[in-house]
Protein backbone atom coordinates (compact mmCIF):
# COMPACT_ATOMS: atom_id res chain seq x y z
CA UNK A 1 0.00 0.00 0.00
CA UNK A 2 1.33 3.41 -1.00
CA UNK A 3 0.53 6.50 1.04
CA UNK A 4 0.79 9.94 -0.57
CA UNK A 5 3.06 12.09 1.56
CA UNK A 6 3.51 15.21 -0.56
CA UNK A 7 0.73 17.04 -2.40
CA UNK A 8 2.03 20.34 -3.73
CA UNK A 9 -0.52 22.99 -4.70
CA UNK A 10 0.61 24.87 -7.80
CA UNK A 11 -1.15 27.75 -9.60
CA UNK A 12 -2.49 25.57 -12.40
CA UNK A 13 -1.75 21.98 -11.42
CA UNK A 14 -1.34 19.55 -8.61
CA UNK A 15 1.95 17.72 -8.52
CA UNK A 16 2.13 14.46 -6.64
CA UNK A 17 5.54 12.81 -6.63
CA UNK A 18 5.72 9.29 -5.26
CA UNK A 19 9.07 7.65 -4.47
CA UNK A 20 8.92 3.91 -4.61
CA UNK A 21 11.18 1.76 -3.45
CA UNK A 22 12.31 -10.43 -19.40
CA UNK A 23 12.82 -11.39 -22.34
CA UNK A 24 15.66 -9.97 -24.52
CA UNK A 25 15.59 -8.99 -28.20
CA UNK A 26 18.02 -8.10 -30.99
CA UNK A 27 16.45 -6.29 -33.94
CA UNK A 28 17.70 -4.67 -37.14
CA UNK A 29 15.97 -2.30 -39.55
CA UNK A 30 17.38 -1.63 -43.04
CA UNK A 31 15.85 1.02 -45.29
CA UNK A 32 16.75 1.81 -48.90
CA UNK A 33 15.20 4.55 -51.02
CA UNK A 34 15.19 4.90 -54.77
CA UNK A 35 16.68 8.39 -54.69
CA UNK A 36 18.83 10.29 -52.15
CA UNK A 37 17.26 13.61 -53.21
CA UNK A 38 14.95 13.59 -50.21
CA UNK A 39 16.04 14.41 -46.67
CA UNK A 40 17.36 10.93 -45.92
CA UNK A 41 20.32 8.79 -46.99
CA UNK A 42 19.86 6.29 -49.80
CA UNK A 43 20.45 3.50 -47.28
CA UNK A 44 20.39 3.26 -43.49
CA UNK A 45 20.68 0.41 -41.01
CA UNK A 46 20.00 0.57 -37.28
CA UNK A 47 20.26 -2.11 -34.61
CA UNK A 48 18.48 -2.42 -31.26
CA UNK A 49 18.96 -4.53 -28.15
CA UNK A 50 15.91 -4.53 -25.89
CA UNK A 51 14.60 -1.52 -27.87
CA UNK A 52 17.74 0.50 -27.14
CA UNK A 53 19.55 1.57 -30.30
CA UNK A 54 23.06 0.15 -30.40
CA UNK A 55 24.37 0.73 -33.95
CA UNK A 56 23.85 2.88 -37.00
CA UNK A 57 25.09 2.75 -40.58
CA UNK A 58 24.36 5.33 -43.27
CA UNK A 59 25.30 5.47 -46.92
CA UNK A 60 26.21 9.12 -46.30
CA UNK A 61 29.07 8.11 -43.99
CA UNK A 62 29.78 4.57 -45.17
CA UNK A 63 30.64 3.47 -41.63
CA UNK A 64 28.98 1.42 -38.90
CA UNK A 65 29.22 3.27 -35.61
CA UNK A 66 28.14 2.61 -32.01
CA UNK A 67 25.12 4.45 -30.60
CA UNK A 68 24.84 2.90 -27.14
CA UNK A 69 27.91 3.93 -25.13
CA UNK A 70 28.66 0.36 -24.02
CA UNK A 71 29.02 -0.73 -27.67
CA UNK A 72 32.19 1.37 -27.84
CA UNK A 73 33.91 -1.39 -25.87
CA UNK A 74 33.86 -3.73 -28.89
CA UNK A 75 37.12 -4.10 -30.80
CA UNK A 76 37.84 -2.04 -33.96
CA UNK A 77 37.76 -5.27 -35.98
CA UNK A 78 34.10 -5.67 -35.07
CA UNK A 79 33.20 -2.28 -36.57
CA UNK A 80 35.25 -2.98 -39.69
CA UNK A 81 33.32 -6.21 -40.25
CA UNK A 82 29.99 -4.48 -39.54
CA UNK A 83 30.89 -1.83 -42.10
CA UNK A 84 31.70 -4.48 -44.73
CA UNK A 85 28.43 -6.31 -44.03
CA UNK A 86 26.41 -3.12 -44.31
CA UNK A 87 28.09 -2.16 -47.58
CA UNK A 88 27.00 -5.53 -48.99
CA UNK A 89 23.49 -5.06 -47.58
CA UNK A 90 23.41 -1.56 -49.05
CA UNK A 91 24.10 -2.91 -52.53
CA UNK A 92 21.50 -5.69 -52.13
CA UNK A 93 18.89 -3.20 -50.89
CA UNK A 94 19.64 -0.89 -53.82
CA UNK A 95 18.87 -3.75 -56.20
CA UNK A 96 15.76 -4.79 -54.26
CA UNK A 97 14.15 -1.37 -54.35
CA UNK A 98 14.64 -1.24 -58.13
CA UNK A 99 13.21 -4.75 -58.54
CA UNK A 100 10.17 -3.90 -56.41
CA UNK A 101 9.59 -0.70 -58.38
CA UNK A 102 9.65 -2.64 -61.65
CA UNK A 103 7.16 -5.18 -60.27
CA UNK A 104 4.75 -2.36 -59.39
CA UNK A 105 5.62 -0.41 -62.55
CA UNK A 106 6.57 2.53 -60.32
CA UNK A 107 8.82 5.52 -60.89
CA UNK A 108 9.93 8.32 -58.60
CA UNK A 109 10.64 8.04 -54.88
CA UNK A 110 10.01 4.68 -53.18
CA UNK A 111 11.43 2.69 -50.26
CA UNK A 112 12.31 -0.91 -49.50
CA UNK A 113 12.64 -2.15 -45.91
CA UNK A 114 14.07 -5.22 -44.22
CA UNK A 115 13.19 -5.99 -40.60
CA UNK A 116 14.57 -8.99 -38.78
CA UNK A 117 15.40 -10.02 -35.26
CA UNK A 118 15.49 -12.69 -32.60
CA UNK A 119 14.22 -13.05 -29.05
CA UNK A 120 15.65 -14.99 -26.13
CA UNK A 121 13.01 -15.93 -23.55
CA UNK A 122 13.61 -16.39 -19.84
CA UNK A 123 13.10 -20.15 -20.19
CA UNK A 124 15.88 -20.38 -22.79
CA UNK A 125 13.62 -20.77 -25.82
CA UNK A 126 14.11 -18.57 -28.88
CA UNK A 127 12.15 -17.22 -31.82
CA UNK A 128 12.78 -14.90 -34.73
CA UNK A 129 11.29 -13.10 -37.71
CA UNK A 130 12.45 -11.84 -41.10
CA UNK A 131 10.21 -9.49 -43.12
CA UNK A 132 10.46 -7.25 -46.16
CA UNK A 133 8.35 -4.20 -46.90
CA UNK A 134 7.82 -1.84 -49.83
CA UNK A 135 6.67 1.73 -49.28
CA UNK A 136 5.83 0.89 -45.68
CA UNK A 137 3.61 -2.08 -46.52
CA UNK A 138 4.26 -5.82 -46.13
CA UNK A 139 5.90 -7.37 -49.18
CA UNK A 140 7.53 -10.70 -48.29
CA UNK A 141 8.03 -12.66 -45.06
CA UNK A 142 9.85 -15.73 -43.80
CA UNK A 143 7.95 -18.79 -42.62
CA UNK A 144 10.37 -19.76 -39.87
CA UNK A 145 8.88 -23.24 -39.48
CA UNK A 146 9.11 -24.26 -43.13
CA UNK A 147 12.19 -22.09 -43.79
CA UNK A 148 10.70 -20.58 -46.93
CA UNK A 149 9.59 -17.10 -47.92
CA UNK A 150 5.94 -16.46 -48.71
CA UNK A 151 4.66 -13.53 -50.80
CA UNK A 152 2.26 -11.11 -49.16
CA UNK A 153 1.47 -9.30 -52.41
CA UNK A 154 1.15 -10.58 -55.97
CA UNK A 155 4.19 -8.52 -56.91
CA UNK A 156 6.34 -10.52 -54.47
CA UNK A 157 5.58 -13.95 -55.93
CA UNK A 158 8.55 -13.98 -58.32
CA UNK A 159 10.93 -13.03 -55.52
CA UNK A 160 9.56 -15.78 -53.28
CA UNK A 161 9.97 -18.39 -56.03
CA UNK A 162 13.54 -17.30 -56.71
CA UNK A 163 14.61 -17.13 -53.06
CA UNK A 164 13.00 -20.50 -52.27
CA UNK A 165 14.65 -22.26 -55.21
CA UNK A 166 17.11 -25.11 -54.48
CA UNK A 167 19.89 -22.92 -55.85
CA UNK A 168 19.35 -20.11 -53.31
CA UNK A 169 17.51 -21.56 -50.29
CA UNK A 170 17.50 -18.06 -48.83
CA UNK A 171 14.90 -19.00 -46.24
CA UNK A 172 17.11 -21.69 -44.74
CA UNK A 173 20.06 -19.31 -44.47
CA UNK A 174 17.88 -16.66 -42.80
CA UNK A 175 16.45 -19.20 -40.37
CA UNK A 176 19.92 -20.49 -39.51
CA UNK A 177 21.07 -16.95 -38.79
CA UNK A 178 18.10 -16.25 -36.52
CA UNK A 179 18.58 -19.47 -34.55
CA UNK A 180 22.37 -19.33 -34.24
CA UNK A 181 24.26 -16.13 -35.07
CA UNK A 182 21.51 -13.75 -33.98
CA UNK A 183 21.10 -15.42 -30.59
CA UNK A 184 24.88 -15.63 -30.10
CA UNK A 185 25.30 -11.93 -30.82
CA UNK A 186 22.35 -11.10 -28.58
CA UNK A 187 24.06 -12.92 -25.72
CA UNK A 188 27.31 -11.09 -26.48
CA UNK A 189 25.60 -7.68 -26.43
CA UNK A 190 23.77 -8.61 -23.24
CA UNK A 191 27.09 -9.37 -21.58
CA UNK A 192 28.58 -6.05 -22.65
CA UNK A 193 25.50 -4.17 -21.54
CA UNK A 194 24.66 -6.18 -18.44
CA UNK A 195 24.80 -3.29 -16.00
CA UNK A 196 22.76 -1.13 -18.37
CA UNK A 197 20.04 -3.59 -19.37
CA UNK A 198 19.58 -5.41 -16.07
CA UNK A 199 18.97 -2.23 -14.13
CA UNK A 200 15.55 -1.39 -12.79
CA UNK A 201 15.03 2.36 -12.84
CA UNK A 202 12.64 3.39 -10.11
CA UNK A 203 9.34 4.73 -11.35
CA UNK A 204 8.61 8.38 -10.71
CA UNK A 205 4.90 8.96 -11.42
CA UNK A 206 3.79 12.58 -11.75
CA UNK A 207 0.10 13.49 -11.54
CA UNK A 208 -1.18 16.80 -12.78
CA UNK A 209 -4.68 18.23 -13.14
CA UNK A 210 -5.21 20.87 -15.78
CA UNK A 211 -8.24 22.71 -14.43
CA UNK A 212 -9.20 24.44 -17.66
CA UNK A 213 -9.61 21.23 -19.63
CA UNK A 214 -10.67 19.08 -16.67
CA UNK A 215 -8.26 16.28 -17.43
CA UNK A 216 -5.97 14.18 -15.29
CA UNK A 217 -2.53 13.25 -16.56
CA UNK A 218 -0.78 10.27 -15.01
CA UNK A 219 2.81 10.67 -16.15
CA UNK A 220 5.35 7.94 -15.46
CA UNK A 221 8.87 9.00 -16.31
CA UNK A 222 12.43 7.66 -16.20
CA UNK A 223 11.63 3.94 -15.96
CA UNK A 224 13.35 0.86 -17.37
CA UNK A 225 12.67 -1.72 -18.83
CA UNK A 226 10.17 -0.41 -21.37
CA UNK A 227 7.11 -2.57 -20.61
CA UNK A 228 4.70 -0.78 -18.26
CA UNK A 229 0.95 -0.68 -17.59
CA UNK A 230 -0.66 2.65 -16.67
CA UNK A 231 -4.45 2.65 -16.27
CA UNK A 232 -6.91 5.25 -14.97
CA UNK A 233 -9.95 4.00 -13.07
CA UNK A 234 -13.17 5.72 -11.96
CA UNK A 235 -14.83 4.01 -9.00
CA UNK A 236 -12.67 0.98 -9.75
CA UNK A 237 -13.70 0.75 -13.42
CA UNK A 238 -11.19 1.27 -16.23
CA UNK A 239 -11.47 4.57 -18.08
CA UNK A 240 -10.78 4.39 -21.78
CA UNK A 241 -7.64 6.44 -22.47
CA UNK A 242 -7.98 9.62 -24.49
CA UNK A 243 -4.77 8.89 -26.42
CA UNK A 244 -2.83 5.80 -27.40
CA UNK A 245 -0.51 6.10 -24.39
CA UNK A 246 2.67 5.80 -26.43
CA UNK A 247 5.83 4.91 -24.54
CA UNK A 248 8.47 7.49 -25.44
CA UNK A 249 12.25 7.15 -25.06
CA UNK A 250 14.39 9.46 -22.92
CA UNK A 251 17.91 10.48 -23.87
CA UNK A 252 19.41 8.41 -21.02
CA UNK A 253 17.93 5.11 -22.26
CA UNK A 254 14.93 5.17 -19.91
CA UNK A 255 11.30 5.71 -20.95
CA UNK A 256 8.27 7.84 -20.12
CA UNK A 257 4.53 7.53 -20.61
CA UNK A 258 1.49 9.74 -19.96
CA UNK A 259 -2.08 8.48 -19.65
CA UNK A 260 -4.94 11.01 -19.69
CA UNK A 261 -8.45 10.76 -18.25
CA UNK A 262 -11.46 13.09 -18.28
CA UNK A 263 -12.53 14.39 -14.86
CA UNK A 264 -15.99 15.35 -13.63
CA UNK A 265 -15.54 17.38 -10.41
CA UNK A 266 -18.32 17.10 -7.88
CA UNK A 267 -19.72 13.80 -9.12
CA UNK A 268 -18.57 12.02 -5.97
CA UNK A 269 -16.48 9.56 -7.94
CA UNK A 270 -13.10 8.26 -6.86
CA UNK A 271 -10.31 8.39 -9.44
CA UNK A 272 -7.17 6.26 -9.29
CA UNK A 273 -4.12 5.68 -11.44
CA UNK A 274 -2.75 2.12 -11.48
CA UNK A 275 0.89 1.56 -12.45
CA UNK A 276 2.51 -1.85 -12.88
CA UNK A 277 6.21 -2.24 -13.72
CA UNK A 278 8.94 -4.80 -13.11
CA UNK A 279 10.79 -2.35 -10.84
CA UNK A 280 7.86 -2.47 -8.41
CA UNK A 281 7.38 -5.06 -5.70
CA UNK A 282 3.64 -4.70 -6.29
CA UNK A 283 1.44 -2.52 -8.52
CA UNK A 284 1.29 1.16 -7.53
CA UNK A 285 -2.17 2.65 -6.95
CA UNK A 286 -2.67 6.39 -6.50
CA UNK A 287 -6.11 7.38 -5.21
CA UNK A 288 -7.64 10.84 -5.70
CA UNK A 289 -10.69 11.34 -3.52
CA UNK A 290 -12.26 14.06 -1.36
CA UNK A 291 -8.95 15.84 -0.72
CA UNK A 292 -8.46 16.10 -4.45
CA UNK A 293 -11.87 17.70 -4.91
CA UNK A 294 -11.35 20.23 -2.13
CA UNK A 295 -8.10 21.37 -3.74
CA UNK A 296 -9.79 21.48 -7.14
CA UNK A 297 -12.68 23.65 -5.96
CA UNK A 298 -10.22 25.94 -4.18
CA UNK A 299 -8.25 26.35 -7.39
CA UNK A 300 -11.40 26.99 -9.47
CA UNK A 301 -12.57 29.61 -6.99
CA UNK A 302 -9.39 31.69 -7.44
Amino acid sequence: RVTLMNLILLPHAYLCVVFITSDHTLQYYHTAVSSPDHEMPQYTSVGYVDRIQITRYSSDTGRSVPVAHWMERLEPEYWEEETRNNKQAQEASRRNVKIAMSRYNHTGFHSFQLMYGCELMDDGSTRGYWQYGYDGKDFLALDTERRVYYPITDQAQLSAQKWNSPEQRAGKRAKDYLEKNCIEWLKTYMEYSKKELDRKVRLNPRFTLIVVTMKLHCQVYRFYPRDVDVIWKKNGIDILPEDNRHVLPNSDGTYQLRATAEVTPGDGASYSCHVDHSSLDEPLIIMLGNTFYSHLMLCMAK
